[in-house]
């Protein structure tokens, strides 16, 4: 039975034993990912070829990574959304307030009668009465 691999090793052409590839030499330059290659190996696990086993955990992480970005923006996206209608209403409700009072102001007995006088009438002297009608 053969082995899943997505390298192919080349036909040797004589019956010598496979010689392993040795480490490349470490470069003067010292940076992040050198440390990280230097402390994490990685080119152990892919001697033999690319690890196949573990490729339907690799991409479930990353099917999960995605998942989480997507949600982060949506959140951040409806927190926008929250806080400009949250000053929509803070807006709408001191117009509220603002036309109420003028409303309020406007059907004041002495406001109105001001109002009128300009059209000829005047504020009744007499209080209301009842009219009763007899059948």
């Amino acid at each position: 039975m053969s082995e899943n691999k997505f390298r192919i090793v080349p036909p040797q052409k004589s019956n010598e034993a496979r010689v392993k590839p040795t480490a490349k030499p470490a470069s003067n330059g010292k940076s992040v990912f050198t440390g990280l290659e230097k402390r994490l190996k990685l080119e152990s696990y892919f001697e033999e070829g690319f690890p196949v086993q573990y490729l339907p955990k690799i991409l479930f992480v990353v099917f999960l990574s995605l998942i989480y970005i997507s949600n982060t923006h949506y959140a951040e996206k409806t927190t926008r959304q929250i806080d400009r209608a949250q000053s929509e209403v803070e807006d709408l409700r001191a117009d509220y307030t603002t036309l109420k009072s003028d409303v309020m102001f406007a059907s004041k007995q002495s406001e109105v009668a001001r109002r009128v006088k300009s059209m000829g009438l005047k504020e009744s002297l007499n209080p209301p009465f009842k009219v009763v009608v007899k059948d």
